[in-house]
């Protein structure tokens, strides 16, 4: 019983003890599968804004779940959000693996670890094919741009160089810079300390952004030719570097993630996505702060920075909308205004608004608006009996018929018509364009000037001879049948003091014939202005413009020409058929009132060295009448070679001869008499006394060429403001320096223009004539035109040794067609369309230029924007256009188009 009992409790131990090992196996299987459980089906926490997309990639490598499509297609999910709770319970029943053993386990994870990774490598060996690609694209698109770049940067040098002028300017008539662009630039200015990379990246990139839209701020370029048109660059630039740098993290983020992606990425993509955004714009803002911050230490404080920021992004804003109100309208392609290099009559600025308003008022108002050519069917030709010479106010034979007297050549004087043409004159059957200098003083081409009755009057003197399809020139004349270059230097063997080309620089040539006198004093650093009649000897001023050299149509009749008093170093008459001994020697004295003190007039004709009676009479009355005015014969000398005589004349330097006079014959001109008053002003028989004091111009001769051309006039002084607002000497200069850095960096390379086909040059508003003087090493000459009604420079301007004449750009101007190679227009049009329409004067421009000739034009931008218009419709070809700060600059060339219809 006893052992018995014993059995019975020994196995009921055994069994207590296998059912307590039993127990805790099973429970630790419990534990196992739970944390089998965990490891395979719980969501990791979200990751917050402050991390980084590396935590939210290891954490998706460790999730190895499958999408419940069991495909690659996104199923449609309801919105993820920031609801979502941290953790997220297994929505189906348990995974395989967590009922699996130890070895299976290893196993289908490393399974699904090389699947994953199959997946990871297939898609990053698609981002990467899609970078190569995008590359390749980026790649072929900077292919392209080279061409175009290269195309284009003389028009980026162009704006370059106008915006470092503009500056420049601004700097000068404000004084000192604004407080937001000193803050601004020094800011761009200074070094950033070192911070993590990733601010510093964003740091450099939002700096240049800044940058990129200052520098293309307000500005508007064009730049055309028969293929391509750049279109007007936009303030959107500084947006685009923005979007770059976007598209740069984009790119970096995706490729992070892309190798950690699962089959639960397109289930994921909307919120990383958004994730992304947050995070870049958490980075910007960072990256903003620390710049601020940075600024402020730098700056000590940022409140100007801010300040400029505003500034700047408001501008940005009114330009674009500028441009979306402009856009697909006629201006388009127009700048805003091209660089204006002084402040004259610049005391404020006007809104676009306005601008625009005024504009539209005023085309409304004309008759004859842009609008109403703009397709070039308005154009029509002129039917004028000159034909292809027409000269509107030369040839009105209206106003010439009603005159009452014709005694004094009041026919061969000016007579604009009341209404301004706006017809085009045609061109001769079989024009070409011209031949280059020097070539073209020897020769042109016959059919464009066609014209043969002189060479049948004067090709016996070496006037002009035809040959084939040429007219050639000997280079004779009249009183030199020999040759010019010899007959200069005979009258500089007459008389040494003459010295061309030193002393002597400037002169006037009357009755030129076909100006080979004139032509070859550039021989001897001489320019002349050579003067004759639209008469009888038919298209002589015609035959030395298209010979290249300058010239004018003008008689010397019942009115003063319009030039200055006291301004040529010598005056020219060799055998030029002006009755000097007349009407008590008035014509004479018009050439006294020009001639400077000091100064000589040279007269080559038959009664100097000749016998016959009529000679003998006219030498004795120009003798007294010459005494009477106070000149001394210097001398008087014969050019064996030629055959002829020259008597040489001195006008006085004093007044000490005019008041010894025993009779007051002429008389003195009465004190109030304006003797530099030369538009439409009647001539008198009345003589200008010689100016004594030291400091008024005419009271001593200006300092030798080449010297005097950037010799501020001894007769500016400090005292006297400038044009430009400074002292007048300290103005000269400016005025000289501004030119010369224009010509230089922008018009000699940078527009366009093949200087070696340029000879004859128009500005047709000259100030001190510092355009001309920046063109003096090249070989061309510049009529320098200053207009009516602003300041009387045109002394300033044959003072240092150049030439001009007044003029009204209301009325047509006294040349024959096709005359210029180059118009330059600084500020002209702004000023005119306040006193006439601008339609008859760019009728007028064409007029003027020749085929293949060209315009620069540097204006406000709205009239920049109606130039280019009208050049358009007139079928020329539009170079450039580039405007900035509401000034702009247009180049644009002639084509040989004409209308088919007539008046």
């Amino acid at each position: 019983m006893a052992f018995g009992r014993g059995r019975g409790n020994k196995r009921t131990s055994t069994s207590s003890y296998a059912s307590t090992i039993t127990m805790v196996i099973f429970v630790a299987l419990c534990v196992f599968g739970v944390w089998m459980l965990s490891s395979n089906s719980v969501i990791p926490p979200q990751i917050t804004q402050g991390s980084t997309r590396t935590a939210v990639a290891e954490t998706e490598r460790s999730d190895v779940s499958v999408s419940s499509n069991g495909n690659d297609e996104p199923e449609p999910t309801k919105q993820e959000s920031d609801e979502q709770p941290p953790f997220e319970d297994n929505p189906g029943k348990l995974p395989d693996d967590a009922v699996k053993s130890e070895d299976e386990q290893r196993k289908s994870a490393k399974e699904k670890s090389e699947t994953t990774s199959s997946k990871t490598q297939t898609q990053e060996t698609q981002q990467h094919d899609d970078k190569l690609s995008e590359e390749k694209e980026k790649d072929n698109g900077k292919e392209k741009e080279t061409v175009q770049d290269n195309e284009e940067g003389q028009m980026k040098k162009v704006v370059k160089e106008f915006e470092k002028e503009q500056k420049q300017q601004r700097d000068e008539d404000a004084g000192t810079q604004p407080k937001g662009t000193q803050g601004r630039e020094q800011g761009q200015g200074k070094e950033l300390p070192d911070v993590e990379q990733g601010n510093k990246q964003g740091q450099d990139v939002e700096q240049g952004t800044n940058k990129g839209q200052e520098q293309d701020s307000n500005t508007d370029v064009t730049f055309t030719d028969a293929t391509k048109q750049e279109q007007p660059m936009e303030t959107g630039q500084g947006d685009t570097s923005e979007n770059s740098k976007n598209e740069e993290n984009g790119q970096t983020e995706e490729q992070n993630s892309g190798s950690e992606e699962t089959g639960q990425q397109n289930e994921e993509k909307t919120a990383v996505s958004e994730e992304n955004g947050k995070e870049e714009k958490s980075m910007k803002d960072e990256n903003g702060q620390q710049e601020e911050h940075t600024t402020a230490e730098d700056e000590s404080g940022n409140k100007e920075e801010e300040s400029t920021s505003k500034d700047e992004n408001t501008e940005q804003q009114e330009e674009r909308k500028d441009e979306k109100r402009h856009e697909g309208s006629e201006a388009s392609g127009f700048g805003s205004g091209i660089p204006k290099e002084s402040a004259e009559s610049q005391k404020s600025w006007k809104s676009q608004a306005t601008e625009s308003k005024d504009e539209k008022q005023r085309q409304t108002s004309e008759s004859n608006t842009v609008e109403s050519i703009m397709d070039g069917n308005a154009w029509v030709l002129c039917n004028a009996t000159a034909g292809t010479d027409y000269i509107p106010c030369l040839d009105n034979e209206e106003a010439i018929m009603k005159l009452r007297s014709r005694r004094h050549f009041e026919h061969r004087e000016r007579h604009c018509p009341e209404d301004p043409p706006t017809c085009l004159v045609p061109l001769p059957e079989g024009y070409k364009e011209s031949i280059k200098w020097p070539e073209s003083r020897d020769k042109i081409w016959y059919h464009n000037v066609p014209h043969t009755k002189l060479a049948e009057v004067k090709g016996h003197q070496n006037w002009v001879k035809v040959t084939g399809e040429f007219l050639t020139f000997p280079g004779g004349g009249t009183q030199f049948i020999h040759g010019a270059l010899h007959y200069i230097d005979f009258l500089q063997q007459s008389l040494k003091n003459i010295a061309w080309g030193k002393r002597t620089r400037v002169i006037l040539d009357v009755g030129c014939g076909v100006a080979s006198f004139g032509g070859f004093l550039f021989e001897r650093d001489v320019i002349a202005m050579s003067l004759a009649p639209k008469d009888e000897h038919e298209a002589q001023v015609q035959f030395a413009l298209e010979r290249k050299i300058p010239a004018i149509s003008a008689v010397m009749g019942s009115k003063r020409l319009p030039f200055p008093s006291r301004v040529f170093d010598l005056i020219h008459c060799a055998r030029c058929r002006v009755p000097w001994h007349n009407e008590g020697g008035m014509l004479l004295l018009e050439l006294n009132r020009m001639l400077r003190p000091g100064g000589y007039f040279v007269w080559s004709a038959t009664p100097v060295y000749q016998k016959l009676e009529e000679d003998v009479q006219i030498w004795k009355e120009m003798s007294a009448l010459t005494k009477s005015l106070c000149w001394e014969l210097v001398t008087i000398n014969k050019d064996k070679l030629n055959g002829v005589g020259a008597a040489i004349y001195q006008k006085p330097v004093t007044n000490e001869c005019y008041e010894k006079r025993k009779h007051n014959k002429p008389p003195l001109c009465k004190n109030n008499d304006d003797a530099n008053a030369a538009w439409y002003v009647p001539l008198q028989a009345c003589m200008h006394k010689v100016p004594t004091n030291v400091v008024e111009r005419g009271s001593k001769w200006p300092v030798n060429w080449p010297r005097r051309l950037q010799t501020p006039p001894y007769w500016l002084n400090s005292s006297q403001m400038g044009i430009y607002g400074k002292p007048a000497p300290r103005d000269f200069t400016t005025d000289y320096d501004h030119w010369k850095h224009v010509v230089s960096k922008v018009y000699m390379n940078e527009i366009g223009i093949s200087w070696s086909n340029v000879r004859n040059v128009m500005d047709m508003r000259a100030v001190y004539g510092g355009f001309a003087a920046a063109l003096k090493d090249l070989q061309v000459w510049v009529m320098n035109v200053v207009n009516i009604n602003s300041p009387d420079t045109l002394p300033i301007i044959y003072e240092r040794g150049l030439f001009g004449i007044y003029h009204d750009w209301c009325e047509s101007f006294s040349t024959y067609p096709r005359s210029y190679d180059l118009l330059h227009a600084d500020h002209l049009f702004s000023k005119l369309r306040t006193r006439c329409n601008l339609v008859p004067v760019m009728a007028e421009v064409d007029r003027i230029v020749r085929p293949g000739g060209k315009l620069i034009v540097r204006d406000e931008s709205n009239v920049i924007r109606e130039v280019e218009n009208m050049l358009k419709s007139l079928h020329w070809d539009v170079h450039l256009t580039f405007s900035k700060h509401q000034e702009g600059i247009l180049s644009a060339q002639k084509g040989f188009w004409r209308p088919e219809t007539s008046q």
